[in-house]
């Protein structure tokens, strides 16, 4: 049986959306139009992909859930034959998120080493979104920090861990602890930990206070990194944790401390989807460079009796899910 492409993808799209009419708009066709490419994909396949009905909306059928992940497949493979047969690599589109915390300075050192590299560096809200848009083929790899999965990896993606940062206390000049050269975390239990997002939204921070016994925590909504660091500078009884040259130079007001015994390290992962990990000869080529760098700068170095890591995170030097 011959699947026609355009069919597939209009299905794609409504699968996405649960909408003909959103789905029809992304595609720049007609909802009429939408509504024939998915009759005649459901008539050459011989099932029902939908379920539709005045008051109940859109939905897919059994068949049409089988269907989704290997239509995104045929969907990649098309644009991979079209790009070979016209002797182009497509572009590599990759998503980060975490943007207090300064992804895209280790992305810059790693597409600086590696200029031929063709990325095309984009910004996500967080990692369910940007899982979700490699989900949907939207974008070809995702970096940030993966938050705690137990040992597993999300349906359908591939993570591996690229580097560990340390992290630094950040306090106010006129909190009691401002003048040490460098605390141990469980110097902080009596402080009050500030989020710079709302409290559900960082677990890292979260394993962090249970680990090293901070009961007192508070958040917010992410008004960027200026705000926050001045609620940092205005209250002398909070603190909050950022990698050690996430923010470049002096912040007046404001104290950056290194952490010891042990040392809090930030994980950074590069996430893929599975479907296309052989697909995209750039995505091999990021992950070499990330490998090559990580090697030069020592960024995998982690020593389990000076360093720290959230334990239920289920990374660590050795914890790659995947290898295209």
């Amino acid at each position: 049986m011959d699947l026609d492409l355009a069919q597939v993808r209009a299905f794609t799209a409504v699968a996405e959306s649960l909408h003909f009419g959103s789905a029809s708009a992304r595609l720049g066709i007609t909802q009429q139009a939408m509504s024939k490419r998915i009759a005649r994909l459901e008539v050459r396949l011989g099932v029902r992909l939908f379920e539709r009905g005045p008051g109940k909306g859109v939905r897919l059928t059994e068949a049409g859930e089988r269907f989704v992940a290997p239509a995104r497949q045929a969907l990649s493979a098309g644009d991979l034959a079209v790009a070979a047969a016209l002797g182009t690599r497509r572009r590599l589109r990759i998503d980060v998120w975490g943007h207090l915390y300064g992804p895209m300075r280790t992305l810059a050192q790693v597409v600086t080493a590696a200029p031929e590299l063709d990325v095309e560096p984009g910004t996500g809200r967080d990692f369910p979104s940007v899982a979700e848009a490699l989900r949907r083929g939207e974008v070809g790899a995702g970096f940030g920090r993966v938050p705690s999965l137990r040992g597993r990896a999300p349906a359908e993606l591939a993570h591996r861990l690229v580097r560990l940062e340390p992290v630094d206390a950040v306090v106010s000049a006129a909190h009691p602890l401002a003048a040490a050269p460098e605390l141990r975390p469980s110097d902080l239990r009596t402080s009050v930990l500030r989020y710079p997002a709302e409290v559900d939204r960082l677990d890292f921070l979260t394993h962090f206070a249970e680990q090293f016994g901070v009961s007192r925590r508070t958040g917010g909504p992410n008004l960027g990194l200026a705000p926050f660091l001045a609620h940092i500078r205005d209250d002398p009884t909070c603190f909050s944790l950022f990698p050690a040259d996430a923010v470049s130079g002096d912040v007046p007001g404001v104290r950056f401390i290194p952490l010891v015994a042990p040392t809090p390290l930030y994980a950074w992962s590069l996430v893929w989807s599975v479907t296309a990990a052989h697909g995209h000869p750039v995505l091999g080529d990021l992950l070499q460079s990330f490998a090559q760098v990580a090697g030069q700068r020592m960024w995998l170095e982690f020593d389990p009796a000076r360093d720290w890591l959230p334990g239920t995170s289920g990374v660590g030097p050795g914890s790659d899910l995947a290898r295209p």
